[in-house]
C-alpha cells in the first residue's frame, strides 16, 4: 500500500464499520481461545496499529509492519505494542522466538509468496499456539477495490484450506464472515464493473446512521462465530495450529 493509503487508514479505522465490526468479531474469537495469562501475541502486517488496544487485552503484543509511515503512526498512538520492521515471509526478526497467538488480519492477500508466509507463521507458533487469519473471499469479486489495496488475490475456502495444510497447519476453524452485508457488496462491485470504474467505492466512512447500522450488523457476528461457522460472506477467517 502507498503511504497515503496508511494515512487514510489511520483516519478511518477507529470508526469505519468494517474495522469496528471486525474488531468485535476478533475480540470474541480470541476470548474463546483460552490463551495463557499474559499470552505472547504477534500481529503481522499491523498497519497503523488499530488492533493493538484490542490485542493488549489478551497479552503482551509484538507487531511487524513493513511500511515506515504505518510504523510511525502506530508508535505515536501509544505503548500497547512493540513494533518491528519486517517483511513476510523471508525477513522476520524473531529467530528463536515463539508466540501463543499469531494474527494476520487481511494481510495474506498482499503477499506474493503466501504459502511461504504460512510456513513462516507455523515456525513462530509456541507449543499449543494458534494463528488467527482473515482474508477476502471470492476471486470473482476481484476488482478496483482489490487493486486499490494492492491485493494479489481473493481466496476460496478450498484454496485457503489447501494452502494452510500444505504449510503444515491444522485447521481448527474455517468460516466465512460478513454474511449479512455481502449482497450489498456484491451489488456495489457489479456496479463498479458496469461503469468501468477505476477506483473503488466503499472506503470512506458512510453517513453516521448508516455507519452505525453497518457496525451493528457486521459486529453481531461476534455472537455467532465463536460458536458456529457461517456458510457465506465477504471474508474468510481461520483458526489454525501447527500440525503434528
Amino acid at each position: 500500500m502507498e503511504p497515503e493509503a496508511y494515512l487514510d487508514m489511520a483516519a478511518v479505522e477507529a470508526r469505519h464499520w468494517w474495522f469496528a465490526g471486525r474488531r468485535r468479531i476478533l475480540g470474541a474469537l480470541i476470548g474463546g481461545l483460552r490463551l495463557p495469562a499474559n499470552a505472547r501475541i504477534l500481529e503481522l502486517g499491523s498497519g497503523t496499529g488499530g488492533n493493538f488496544a484490542l490485542l493488549a487485552k489478551f497479552g503482551s503484543v509484538t507487531a511487524v509492519e513493513m511500511n515506515e509511515t504505518a510504523r510511525e503512526i502506530s508508535k505515536a498512538r501509544g505503548g500497547e505494542a512493540t513494533v518491528h520492521h519486517g517483511i513476510l515471509p523471508e525477513d522476520l526478526p524473531f529467530d528463536g522466538h515463539e508466540f501463543d497467538l499469531v494474527c494476520l488480519f487481511d494481510v495474506l492477500e498482499h503477499v506474493e509468496a503466501d504459502e511461504a508466509a504460512l510456513r513462516a507463521i507455523r515456525g513462530l507458533l509456541a507449543p499449543g499456539g494458534r494463528a488467527l487469519i482473515t482474508v477476502p473471499a471470492h476471486p470473482f469479486l476481484f476488482g478496483p477495490h482489490d487493486i486499490a489495496l494492492h491485493h494479489k488475490r481473493r481466496y476460496t475456502s478450498a484454496e485457503l484450506t489447501a494452502k494452510l495444510r500444505a504449510a503444515g497447519l491444522r485447521v481448527q476453524k474455517l468460516s466465512f464472515m460478513n454474511m449479512a452485508l455481502a449482497p450489498l457488496a456484491f451489488a456495489l462491485r457489479w456496479l463498479e464493473r458496469l461503469r468501468g470504474a477505476r477506483q473503488s467505492s466503499g472506503t470512506s466512512i458512510p453517513p453516521g446512521p448508516v455507519n452505525a447500522l453497518f457496525t451493528r450488523v457486521f459486529g453481531a457476528e461476534a455472537w455467532v462465530l465463536p460458536r458456529a461457522n457461517l456458510p457465506f460472506g465477504l471474508s474468510l477467517l481461520a483458526v489454525v495450529s501447527a500440525a503434528d
